[in-house]
């Protein structure tokens, strides 16, 4: 179930800044308000009437313009309030789905001038933003914790399986028997951690200092990907590229993720393979997985034996031959893969 992206304009009315804080005074107050969030020449072309402020803003005094009629003009950074009592007029053949005149203007402007545009509802106490294509209700605080939870369960479940295509990659690297979809399948829950992740980051975000213990939460679900998923690529980059290019399964729609054959095909693997192809693993992951192994050493052994086949095969003596190894260190790298093998059989 989606549970939907929030724009990024909702996080300047999150719960405890300045001017969610005014724009909660005017929905007690059961008065309605009209507030562009910035200024441009667009705007000024538009405006009439009123009168000019130019002081800074705080919540009591927004509070008490809203109980003029007309707009109230706030500048681009929402520390002062330009104007109040503007009458705007924005084109009329500009399309609006809106009924209210309050909200039909703020649509209008807000597709017109290309700035947002926030109004208060006097009679549904509800505050709605205006940013470009349409019209987004701004969630209450409660709304927002409980779509954060929803995100950060959606990304909890994800994460679970993730790690189990990552066992199942591992135990399939200890055989040597990798394939293409192997592989795709793996880059895919990674995509799909990432996407809910970016989406519980709206909702966190428009939360405010609410969401201080949300924010931990997906801070340890996730603050490990970015390295293994920087692993995972350099273990099967293609001949001739720098690394698996991760960052292209972003452009998929949700529907084309869970084509597995458009996946393989995104991560720059070539038409000539199929999904069942084997390909090998140049053993980055694995080695980062032994502790105590120098990073410096990791690039030397993979440069040494190309894949992670000929690691699990060499001897004590042909891991010394390798630059930076000394005994200490090739006792190390047998004892960690022998782990390693024996865990994912055992898994």
């Amino acid at each position: 179930m989606s549970i939907g992206r929030l724009p990024d304009e909702i996080v300047q009315l999150a719960p405890g800044t300045p001017l969610r804080d005014g724009l909660d005074r005017i929905v007690s107050g059961h008065t309605g308000a009209l507030v562009v969030l910035g200024t441009n020449p667009a705007l000024a072309a538009i405006s009439t009437g009123g009168f000019p402020l130019d002081i800074r803003f705080n919540a009591t005094r927004l509070r008490e313009l809203a109980k003029m009629d007309g707009a109230i003009v706030l500048s681009t950074d929402l520390t002062r309030i330009v104007a109040a009592a503007v009458h705007l007029s924005p084109a009329a053949d500009v399309p609006t789905s809106e009924t209210g005149t309050r909200h039909r203007t703020a649509e209008r402007v807000a597709k017109q001038v290309g700035l947002p545009v926030v109004t208060v509802s006097a009679s549904m106490d509800t505050i709605s933003l205006f940013a470009g294509a349409g019209r987004q209700i701004v969630p209450r605080p409660d709304q927002l914790l409980d779509r954060a939870g929803q995100a950060l369960a959606a990304i909890q479940g994800t994460r679970q399986r993730l790690n189990d295509s990552l066992d199942r990659l591992t135990t399939l690297e200890v055989h040597d028997s990798v394939t293409l979809r192997d592989l795709a399948h793996v880059a895919q829950r990674f995509e799909m951690v990432n996407r809910l992740a970016d989406e519980a980051t709206t909702y966190i975000s428009a939360m405010g200092g609410d969401g201080r213990l949300a924010a931990l939460q997906l801070h340890d679900l996730v603050d490990d990907l970015t390295p293994l998923s920087s692993l995972l690529q350099r273990d099967y980059v293609t001949e001739g590229a720098e690394a698996m290019p991760f960052a292209t399964l972003a452009r998929l729609d949700d529907h084309e993720l869970f084509d597995i054959v458009l996946v393989a095909r995104s991560l720059g693997f070539g038409g000539d393979l199929h999904l069942d192809s084997p390909i090998h693993p140049r053993g980055f992951r694995q080695l980062a997985a032994i502790p105590r192994l120098p990073p410096g050493v990791r690039g030397q052994l993979v440069a040494h034996f190309g894949d992670l086949g000929a690691l699990y095969g060499a001897s004590t003596g042909e891991l010394l031959a390798v630059e930076g190894v000394t005994p200490e260190i090739a006792h190390t790298v047998r004892d960690g893969l022998t782990h390693i093998a024996e865990r994912a059989l055992t898994n």
